[in-house]
């Protein structure tokens, strides 16, 4: 059940609005449900009804009227209630107990007050009620409405409890503010997709991703097309800004602006200067592992990402606060990518950015806020540029994609240890676009894999696949010449030996690297996991290079390496080999 309230200063034009057709004709049979006394005047049942909306309108406004002056400008309170789909259709007299109750908890008419304010319920559609309050009491005072909004949210969750409807996330005051109808409506009127405050927060967001400084973030702003006004100190600091899109004007033919606290509580100038202080985004160098010089810039800033993004979701699975500043990092990497992708991926990886927006935010705070990798990471993906979507430069998009799953599966770990229920569902939501772009992304050299799989010889494969059945003893493998989907990783670890490497020991480095049991797809992590770690080109069709040892490492050379390059928090570890040690999880 979600509550969404607003403030006006129009009784009769609210009115007129609830009871009239709508703006696609959407409202059906108007009638009130509940009203501060019971006995108010019903337009949408008397033979008359618009002698009957100016008597409503009246008794509505008497308190308001006698109190003159005193009364607030704005002094009409209007709250819509809807129930979630696929909740059961609620009677009128349930609506009306709804209606009461929050009346209550809010503070506009509390149970048992003769001179709470006067308001009413109205129904014209089957899933939700608007209710009208005019914000003058009985002894002409103003009812105290502090965190009405709050209020109302908490008793829909015991409502939803006691009504058995479908129980929502409760939210903890972090979230972005929600467009306001009129924003809505505006979009709708003018054929925006969305609405001017929600296009803004994405390209402020896309800004400050990766951003060196605070120069380098409004120079961003001015090149998305926005227009831009600071706020100055009588020193002549900046002290705010206020964004507004080109052509977005009021009826005064004025910029709409919009303070950047407004679009967000992570997106005010105060705010934004912290997170440049606390990770200075430089640019990142890349490791032995990820660094090719003869890959593309964009190929070589995804290579880079994903190592990070691994690191990150260790932190993430581990139970320490600190972590939080990860999921601001991991945030503007979601933007960097989004915003850099090929077409094919880029709706995807945009819905995947804007849902780990929220996962951004809690009352969490890390006092050592270590972001500077990610926005290092950040930073090289904006800064190389778009993907081609092809190539190298579309198969580590892949790979990279393929990481930022299991990050934000860590997030939304992370976030229900902490009770942070509507931070958990967005990383969770993130996570299902991620997926579907990968899918996008991975088809082509995923295809390409499994062909050189199946046409590698039959004893060379047979060798890679015992291989995989001694690491990975669950692991689904051929069995009495059944093909199964480890053909593209049989052609991986196949490459990686070509190339120079010792399989075993580089599959065992790929397993321990975090756990498996979070993988929709344990072949595909451990696909891309190897070609990274291998330096093997994201896109099979190009060649693979040899390690510039130009030898096969040792188990205990590759040991060495692995432990010199792991991050501080111990990773989760993963199913091994029982000949040496039980199953971990």
């Amino acid at each position: 059940m979600v509550p969404d309230i607003g403030r006006g200063s129009r009784t009769h034009g609210l009115l007129v609005y609830l009871y009239g057709p709508g703006r696609r004709e959407e409202h059906t049979d108007a009638h009130l449900v509940g009203s501060w006394d019971g006995f108010a005047p019903d337009p949408g049942r008397d033979t008359d009804p618009q002698v009957t909306l100016a008597r409503l309108t009246a008794a509505l406004d008497l308190r308001v009227k006698q109190a003159g002056d005193r009364a607030p400008a704005k002094h009409v309170w209007h709250c819509s209630v809807r129930t979630a789909p696929g909740d059961r259709r609620l009677s009128d007299e349930e609506w009306n107990a709804v209606a009461q109750r929050i009346v209550h908890a809010t503070g506009i008419a509390p149970e048992g007050d003769p001179d709470g304010c006067r308001w009413i319920a109205v129904r014209h559609a089957e899933d939700h009620i608007h209710i009208v309050a005019t914000l003058v009491r009985g002894d002409l005072r103003n009812p105290r409405l502090n965190y009405d909004f709050n209020k109302a949210q908490a008793v829909c969750r015991r409502i939803e409890e006691k009504m058995g409807l479908r129980r929502l996330n409760a939210g903890d005051g972090t979230a972005a503010k929600n467009p306001t109808s009129a924003e809505k409506f505006k979009a709708e009127r003018t054929g925006r997709p969305e609405t001017s405050r929600e296009t803004l927060r994405e390209a402020v967001r896309q800004a400050v991703a990766g951003a060196d400084d605070e120069k380098e973030f409004f120079t961003r702003l001015h090149e998305a097309g926005l227009r831009v006004k600071l706020r100055h100190a009588p020193s002549g600091d900046a002290l705010g800004y206020n964004v507004a899109l080109p052509g977005d004007r009021n009826r005064h033919g004025e910029p709409v602006w919009y303070p950047g606290s407004k679009l967000a509580p992570d997106l005010s100038l105060p705010k934004i200067r912290l997170r440049l202080a606390d990770g200075t985004a430089e640019r990142a160098t890349p490791s032995a592992a990820d660094g090719r010089a003869d890959w593309s810039p964009p190929a070589r800033g995804r290579r880079n990402a994903t190592g990070i993004a691994e690191r990150a979701a260790v932190l993430l699975d581990g139970d320490d606060d600190e972590a939080a500043a990860q999921l601001v990092g991991v945030g503007e990497l979601l933007d960097a990518v989004a915003q850099t992708s090929p077409v094919a991926t880029r709706a995807e990886l945009a819905a995947a950015a804007r849902a780990f927006e929220r996962a951004t935010r809690s009352h969490v705070r890390a006092e050592r806020a270590e972001t500077r990798a990610l926005r290092s990471a950040a930073r090289g993906i904006v800064q190389a540029g778009g993907a081609l979507g092809r190539g190298e430069d579309g198969g580590t998009t892949a790979m990279l994609v393929s990481t930022l799953v299991l990050v934000t599966l860590a997030a939304a770990r992370w976030h229900s240890a902490r009770g942070h229920a509507q931070q958990a569902h967005a990383s969770r939501q993130a996570a299902e676009h991620l997926r579907t772009a990968y899918h996008q992304a991975a088809a082509t050299p995923m295809r390409v894999l499994h062909d050189q799989g199946r046409a590698l010889p039959e004893a060379q494969r047979r060798t890679h696949e015992a291989t995989l059945r001694a690491a990975l003893p669950e692991h689904g493998v051929r069995a009495d010449g059944v093909p199964t989907k480890t053909d593209a990783l049989v052609a991986t670890l196949a490459q990686a030996e070509q190339a120079g490497h010792d399989p075993e020991v580089l599959l065992q480095q790929a397993i321990d690297m975090r756990e498996l049991d979070t993988a929709a797809d344990v072949n595909d992590v451990l696909v891309w996991r190897l070609r990274r770690l291998a330096q093997l080109p994201a896109h099979p069709g190009e060649a693979p290079r040899r390690p510039q040892a130009g030898i096969r490492p040792t188990k205990t050379q590759a040991n060495r390496t692995s432990e010199r390059n792991a991050p501080t928090a111990a990773p989760r570890p993963a199913v091994s080999d029982p000949r040496s040690r039980s199953p971990r999880r």
